[in-house]
């Protein structure tokens, strides 16, 4: 497991190469992206069993990531892991690039689980692979990323329920709980609320985070490891665009990317927030 320090200084370095990819391609999902960063650090530094140097080691745990639009924070997560050349970041949706605006199993970047698309239906597969490894008799686990508006999905409550009924306690999802969407605030396009309550009454343990302090990722995902005979969620409280105080919480910025002159005060609000 790495430092503290060290997961820190590489969730800044996620955020500012999401940052600057994004500007480089003129178009993408920032918002989301930078308030994951620290959720995404702890996972692939910390969290997962996986090998870069192996992208298709068997053995391997998978993250599928169901919120496909926040493509520019997994890409960044990987490069800095080492499954393929940083400078790639910088071809984010050019044509012929294998980092497209999501993620795409055929375009051939290594460590890319699932071809995202529609929202909802990443925890489907999510579901589906866990209970392959229960009945293949593996160790390896499933994680999965979902936004809390893809929470207003009835697909999303239909794998609930199905991983409740196999009791795949392989298998973790994060909500990522920024409580805005591309058309505002939750609670103003379909109230996701009482959330906790419900993944409950779906037979789930649940554990709320702040999924913008590291020292606490580490620790909820460490208690969702002890637990077993249930599958677990880890509702993980984002502030969407953190790191950039001036576009923090602002919906906006859901499907917006900085011109390129701003990068350069977009880094230096990153650096001030980790005081640098």
């Amino acid at each position: 497991m790495k430092k503290i320090e060290e997961l820190t200084f590489i969730s800044r370095q996620i955020r500012i190469d999401v940052v600057k990819s994004l500007a480089e391609a003129g178009s993408g999902h920032l918002g989301a992206s930078l308030g994951l960063a620290d959720v995404f650090t702890v996972l692939y530094f910390s969290v997962l069993n996986h090998r870069p140097d192996k992208p298709l080691w068997e053995d391997r745990d998978r993250l599928i990531l169901s919120i496909g639009h926040v493509a520019p924070v997994l890409y960044a997560a990987l490069a800095n892991a080492g499954y393929f050349p940083k400078q790639e970041l910088m071809t984010l949706r050019k044509l012929g690039s294998r980092l497209q605006g999501h993620p795409g199993r055929d375009h051939g970047l290594p460590g890319i689980e699932l071809s995202a698309g529609s929202l909802g239906q990443g925890l489907s597969v999510a579901v589906g692979m866990a209970l392959a490894a229960k009945m293949d008799k593996k160790l390896w686990k499933v994680f999965c990323i979902n936004g809390d508006g893809e929470m207003q999905e009835g697909s999303i409550w239909e794998a609930a329920m199905s991983a409740a009924y196999y009791k795949l306690d392989n298998l973790t999802t994060i909500v990522d709980r920024n409580k805005v969407q591309i058309d505002g605030e939750n609670s103003d396009v379909m109230e996701i609320e009482p959330l906790v309550d419900k993944w409950k009454s779906f037979g789930w343990d649940v554990l709320l985070c702040n999924g913008n302090d590291v020292s606490k990722l580490l620790k909820v995902f460490s208690k969702a490891k002890s637990l077993s005979g249930k599958p677990k969620v880890i509702i993980a409280e984002t502030l969407m665009g953190k790191g950039v105080k001036t576009i923090e919480n602002n919906y906006k910025w859901h499907g917006k990317v900085p011109a390129k002159e701003d990068v350069y005060d977009f880094i230096k609000q990153i650096n001030n927030a980790y005081n640098f």
